[in-house]
């Protein structure tokens, strides 16, 4: 699954989006107490529409993630992990169970309604990833569950001329396809390492919200510097073709960069739920209580 990206196939980018914000993320808890940093908070999902969350965790203390998340209901969205580093079952009342582990990606796809655990299958060492929320269109909200896992080397990598590796979790980048496509929030989510010094640079379409969180090192968009653990938002400009990331000179550099297009529709959250309406975050409470959701995992 590793290529080595050509010349001719490079995204040309012209005119890079600038930097609108910059994001340090929120320190809380979440599950039975697993240490987060939560990034895309509440109050950015119209913002980063059509993304709803985004967590960052990572400890080499048993103490902030060994108790994990047991079972717990989703609908209405999907949910992206991202395991750089650790281990962690899923087990799902769809029937569903997956081992998380170094490397790997769990894409999951609550839609009308899952209860599902996420528990570590070790007791000592470093763990860390993302767990990044997308939304679902209100057409697919109730459509039947879905999930898949992807080892390290199920998912589609490349290389520049340059050394930058990059891994292609969804979407498309310098011709290279990525293991999860989605027709109507064209979803693109990538895993940049950067040498010292060098530069990538991505096409984005100029209706599609964007984003970069930097979880090694410091880099550079449009002259503007973000340091380790922000997230920034980029600007939404008509004239902007795409975005040119540069890491310091000083270190190497490891930064995630998601973008999608905006749904537009009303987003309606009450916990675990997310939805159009308020009917229809009351009907999801009713379900899951009433046991609609399957017999727990």
């Amino acid at each position: 699954m590793n290529h080595t990206v050509t010349p001719d196939m490079k995204d040309t980018v012209k005119n890079s989006r600038q930097i609108e914000h910059l994001y340090a993320g929120v320190d809380t808890q979440d599950g039975a107490g697993v240490k987060l940093t939560r990034v895309l908070t509440q109050q950015l999902q119209e913002r980063l529409d059509p993304y709803l969350m985004l967590d960052n965790f990572k400890s080499d203390n048993p103490d902030d993630y060994v108790a994990g998340f047991p079972n717990h209901p989703h609908r209405g969205f999907e949910t992206i992990t991202y395991m750089i580093t650790g281990r962690m079952r899923h087990r799902d009342s769809a029937g569903n169970e997956g081992l998380l582990q170094n490397g790997g990606v769990q894409w999951m796809t609550a839609a009308s309604g899952v209860i599902h655990s996420e528990l570590p299958e070790q007791e000592n060492g470093a763990m860390e990833g993302f767990q990044l929320w997308l939304n679902l269109p209100a057409k697919d909200k109730m459509n039947d569950p879905w999930y898949k896992d992807f080892q390290s080397d199920d998912l589609p990598k490349y290389s520049t001329e340059d050394g930058v590796d990059v891994t292609v979790i969804a979407g498309q980048s310098h011709g290279i396809e990525g293991a999860v496509t989605r027709n109507i929030t064209e979803p693109t989510y990538l895993d940049i390492h950067l040498p010292a010094g060098t530069s990538f640079s991505q096409a984005i379409p100029a209706d599609h919200n964007a984003f970069a969180f930097v979880y090694r090192g410091i880099i550079e968009i449009a002259g503007e510097t973000v340091p380790t653990k922000t997230m920034a938002i980029l600007e939404n400009n008509a004239d902007t073709d795409g975005v040119t990331i540069t890491a310091d000179s000083s270190e190497d550099t490891k930064v995630i960069l998601i973008t999608g297009r905006p749904l537009r529709e009303p987003i309606v959250q009450y916990g675990p739920f997310v939805m159009n309406s308020q009917q229809e975050i009351m009907q999801a409470v009713t379900d899951f209580q009433s046991g609609k959701f399957g017999e727990g995992a």
